[in-house]
């Protein structure tokens, strides 16, 4: 939990486009301590309704078990009817009312395997169709994680589906299990939290006391916020919007979700928009070392960047430019700076804070270079610190929300296996000093136990395997070429694996492309529109700067 490079999501991209609303939405609704309900959700037996009992020779057991909404112990979930009303309005922003958008509360199982238990709340918001003669259906959006909140993302971006997506669509957000509006996870004070954002010294002992934390507060709900359970989530939400097949635009750790959708519910796979994507054929320690290798280019060009400038803080050599930030980074952890209002700017604060500027592209970078000039050549870290806490989702009253343990919970519900030991511990380390020199030699560990499993109590069957997909409707894969967090690699490999995909390239340094390329924008409307699957090899260039 020290710096979490990993499926983090998308904050520094607040301001672009569709990404602006990729903040988390605070509250609960139905289970507040993140406890499921019980609630009757079996439909009557044939007796029970008088209806008569067939006598007729059984059909014999079928080998395969139905699922979905095939499963007639689902069916009271897949035809429940949602119950929209004006969403809540946040005091906090001024500048969003939420109350403009709808929401409702989504009735699914706690577990899918015994349907007649425990039930949770899913939090669901939405903005209808701006031209309802022309709505051809819903359009799920999903911002990042895990942790992230579908339905944040529709209440802070309403003006940014202005457009052909909102005239053909009703754009819905979903919170995840763990997260926002459903049953989230939220296992330490503000105060401790604190500490542990800003800590030089966290060792594995902090993963035992947050897994005991969270295992004491929601308990059985731990081993129900996996990936595959938010999939059959989503998935029943279809059905109760009235959608016989799902769209979707998913952005960073979203791409896990929609590739997960389409290995478990191909038939119904409509639209799909998977951007910034993640491997699902990575374990844990591959998938970090490789983050790492892309925050170490991103931090590279970013230096070259700001070396020529005419005011740099790294100086005017490129080459050196690097070392020099990573020196000063580093040497906060004996010589921190205090800021304004008494708070600390650690190297770990710091690193986390140039991580936050690094998700950004060229057109931020001014900015950054700037925060940092403060910090190096004044002494004053409070700007470098505001990245950090845009990155762990503090707000200026010192709140967190729930993203952060979400996070954990949902990653190692998801199995995060692959944390070698013994020689190949030592192997992963060499690997990641080689690949990311500068931002390894700190803390090598914060790597390969992100986020810190060991001691996590619950663990699906979840393993790191090549996703496939039947699904007869293409897929399209977004990657782009700089981005740090979700290296475009990834997206070859996720196009190639879900064989009826197409990849639609952005050029360009920064994490996902929609929100950063017109050209990528237009190919995605128009998929999601009318069909029209980008030409293979299609190319884009990033936005110049506004």
């Amino acid at each position: 939990m020290i710096i979490r490079f990993s499926r983090r999501a998308l904050p520094a991209v607040a301001a672009a486009t569709l990404l602006a609303a990729c903040g988390g939405s605070g509250g609960t609704t139905g289970a507040a301590s993140g406890a499921p309900s019980t609630v009757a959700t079996t439909a009557p037996s044939p007796s029970a309704t008088g209806t008569p009992v067939p006598t007729a020779t059984p059909t014999p057991t079928p080998t395969v078990k139905p699922t979905g909404q095939a499963d007639p112990a689902l069916q009271a979930f897949y035809g429940q009817q949602l119950a929209w009303a004006a969403c809540k309005d946040d005091p906090k922003t001024e500048k969003t009312d939420e109350s403009a958008v709808q929401c409702t509360t989504l009735k699914v199982p706690l577990d899918y395997a015994q349907p007649a238990g425990e039930t949770l709340d899913i939090g669901v918001a939405r903005i209808t169709s701006a031209k309802p003669g022309e709505r051809t259906g819903s359009l799920l959006v999903n911002p990042g994680g895990p942790g992230g909140s579908g339905v944040g993302m529709v209440q802070r971006g309403q003006k940014d589906y202005d457009g052909p997506l909102r005239d053909h669509y009703d754009i819905v957000g979903l919170d995840p299990r763990g997260s926002g509006l459903s049953a989230p996870i939220n296992c330490l004070d503000d105060r401790t939290r604190d500490a542990w954002v800003t800590s030089e010294d966290l060792g594995p002992e902090h993963g035992k006391v947050l897994a005991e934390a969270c295992q004491a507060k929601y308990g059985k709900l731990l081993e129900h916020v996996g990936t595959r359970d938010t999939v059959r989530d989503m998935d029943v939400l279809r059905a109760a919007l009235g959608d016989r097949t799902l769209s979707y635009l998913g952005l960073s750790y979203g791409t896990y979700i929609g590739s997960v959708y389409a290995e478990e519910f191909p038939d119904r796979v409509g639209r799909l928009v998977l951007d910034g994507a993640v491997d699902p054929a990575k374990p844990l320690a591959e998938n970090n070392i490789e983050q790492y290798a892309g925050f170490e280019r991103s931090l590279r060009a970013f230096a070259a960047h700001c070396a020529k400038q005419a005011q740099c803080p790294l100086g005017k050599d490129p080459d050196k430019a690097p070392e020099k930030l990573a020196d000063f980074l580093d040497g906060l952890k004996k010589k921190p700076l205090t800021t304004k209002d008494g708070r600390v700017l650690t190297s770990t604060a710091a690193w986390t804070g140039m991580i936050e500027g690094l998700y950004g592209d060229e057109s931020a970078w001014d900015s950054l270079a700037n925060n940092l000039g403060w910090a190096m050549a004044r002494g004053k870290g409070d700007y470098l610190l505001a990245y950090a806490d845009s990155y762990n989702k503090r707000d200026k009253d010192g709140h967190y929300s729930v993203s952060a343990d979400a996070y954990t919970a949902v990653y190692c519900a998801d199995g995060a296996t692959g944390v070698p030991t013994g020689e190949a511990l030592q192997a992963a380390y060499a690997e990641m000093a080689a690949k990311a020199p500068l931002i390894s030699r700190r803390e090598p560990g914060a790597a390969l136990f992100d986020p810190d499993c060991r001691n996590w109590p619950f663990r699906s069957a979840e393993k790191a395997h090549p996703i496939t997909s039947k699904a007869a409707t293409p897929i399209v894969v977004v990657g782009s070429t700089g981005d740090a967090a979700t290296p475009y690699a990834n997206a070859e490999k996720l196009a190639a694996q879900l064989g009826n995909a197409v990849l639609l390239t952005r050029e360009g340094e920064g994490h996902t492309g929609y929100g950063r390329s017109e050209c990528v924008r237009t190919a995605v409307n128009s998929f999601l529109v009318d069909g029209t699957v980008p030409a293979a090899g299609t190319r884009c260039a990033t936005d110049a700067a506004r």
